[in-house]
């Protein structure tokens, strides 16, 4: 039983490298455009030199690989647990937005996300 808790937790840490790959992509795509997106036609024209970015195509093949390994990793776990340990995700965005986007990250926000590892840690324990 032990073993199959390791492979699921790897399983679901997986997800979240994959969608902090794709978070990280959409965020540089979506800094490279003007956000200026009144009316429909500028929206219309927004989402079209959004679409012409590789970045969002890159993100979307992130999505996609995630959410496949997620459905395999539910159909191993009880759902509960997978949630507990998906909140990894907060953990990996923190330290990928500073490590790659060079964003400050405060002293509550690494707080917070100490918390949330502790939790996380009794919540996979219990």
């Amino acid at each position: 039983m032990k073993s199959n808790l390791i492979f699921v937790i790897t399983l679901i840490l997986l997800t979240n490298v994959c969608d902090t790959a794709g978070q990280l992509f959409l965020k540089t795509s979506i800094n490279k455009l003007n956000l200026d997106i009144h009316g429909i036609r500028k929206m219309l024209i927004f989402v079209g030199r959004l679409l012409l970015i590789p970045g969002v195509y890159a993100a979307s093949i992130f999505s996609l690989l995630s959410l496949l390994i997620w459905l395999y990793a539910l159909s191993k776990a009880e759902l509960n647990l997978a949630f507990s340990v998906d909140s990894m995700h907060y953990i990996f965005i923190a330290l990928a937005s500073k490590i790659f986007l060079k964003e400050k990250v405060g002293l509550n926000r690494w707080i917070g996300t100490i918390l949330i590892v502790t939790g996380i840690t009794l919540v996979t324990l219990g």
